[in-house]
C-alpha cells in the first residue's frame, strides 16, 4: 500500500526545475537508469530463449554498468544544484572502488567457459555451478550490483545528509522513474548472476525458464535483505577496500580459475 501511495503522490506532483538547469542531461540521467537495466536484462537467457544473444554478452553487461556512471552523475550535474552535484561525485568515487573488481569478477566465469556469450557460460555449469568454486567472484559481483544500483551501503549518492543527493531536485514522474530505475538495476543484476554463477536454468522438476526466475528471486531477496544490515560505506573508505582488498582477492580467484581451466584442457 505504501509504494502505491508514493507512486500516486509522485505522479500527481508537479515537475520541479532549478535555475539554469540543463534539462536535457538532467532528464536523460534520470530516465536512463531504467533503460540501462532493460538493456542488461536483454542478454540474460530465460531458459533457451534470449532477447539479444550476443557473442559478447558479458562485455555488453559491463558496458551498461559503465553507462550508469554517466547517468547518475548527469542526474546530479544537470540540476545545477549543490547537493545533486556532490551526490554525483560520491557515486563516481564509489564507482572507482567497485568497477575494476567487478570487471575481473566477470572474467572468472568467462575464463572457465572459454566464452563471452552468456548462454555458453550457463551451459558450461552442467556439472558444478561456478558459485561453488568462484565464491570470491560471486561476492564481489553482488557488492558491485548493490553499488551500481545505488543501493544499501552504497547509497551515499542519495544520502539524507545531502537531502537526497542526486535526487534532491527531482520531483514528480522524474523522481519516480529514477527510483524505478534503481530497483530495475538491482533486479537486472540479480538476473545476470543466474547464468554467470548459478547454473542458468539448471534444476530438477521445474522448466528451465522458471528456474531462472526462481534463482533471480532468491538473489534479489538476499540483496534486499542485506540492504539495512550493512553500514553505509563512505566512498573514500570503499575505494580503499576495493583497491586494497577486493581487487587482489578477485585477481587471485581469476588466476586459480585460469590454472584449473588449463589443467582441465
Amino acid at each position: 500500500a505504501i509504494p502505491m501511495r508514493e507512486t500516486a503522490r509522485l505522479l500527481l506532483q508537479p515537475r520541479r526545475t532549478t535555475v539554469v538547469a540543463d534539462e536535457l542531461l538532467w532528464r536523460a540521467g534520470a530516465y536512463g537508469m531504467l533503460v540501462a537495466a532493460l538493456l542488461m536484462i536483454a542478454v540474460v537467457p530465460l531458459g533457451s530463449w534470449t532477447l539479444f544473444d550476443l557473442d559478447v554478452g558479458i562485455v555488453w553487461f559491463n558496458a551498461m554498468d559503465v553507462m550508469i556512471w554517466a547517468l547518475v552523475w548527469l542526474t546530479g550535474w544537470g540540476a545545477n544544484a549543490t547537493y545533486g552535484l556532490v551526490g554525483g561525485y560520491r557515486f563516481l568515487a564509489h564507482g572507482l572502488g567497485y568497477e575494476l573488481p567487478l570487471m575481473f569478477a566477470l572474467v572468472a566465469p568467462a575464463i572457465a567457459a572459454e566464452s563471452l556469450r552468456v548462454a555458453d557460460v550457463a551451459a558450461a555449469q552442467h556439472g558444478l555451478w561456478y558459485v561453488v568454486w568462484m565464491p570470491v567472484a560471486f561476492l564481489v559481483y553482488c557488492l558491485a550490483v548493490s553499488a551500481f544500483s545505488v543501493w544499501g551501503p552504497f547509497a551515499a549518492a542519495v544520502g539524507r545528509d545531502l537531502a537526497g543527493g542526486v535526487t534532491a531536485e527531482l520531483s514528480g514522474a522524474d523522481r519516480l522513474l529514477f527510483q524505478v530505475g534503481r530497483l530495475a538495476l538491482i533486479a537486472a543484476g540479480a538476473a545476470f548472476a543466474v547464468p554467470m554463477f548459478l547454473g542458468g536454468g539448471a534444476g530438477p522438476l521445474l522448466p528451465d525458464w522458471l528456474w531462472v526466475v526462481v534463482k533471480t528471486g532468491l538473489v534479489l531477496t538476499a540483496l534486499v535483505w542485506l540492504r539495512r544490515r550493512m553500514p553505509l560505506l563512505r566512498p573514500d573508505k570503499f575505494m580503499e577496500i576495493g583497491w586494497v582488498i577486493l581487487l587482489p582477492l578477485v585477481l587471485v580467484q581469476d588466476l586459480l580459475v585460469a590454472v584449473i581451466a588449463v589443467w582441465k584442457g
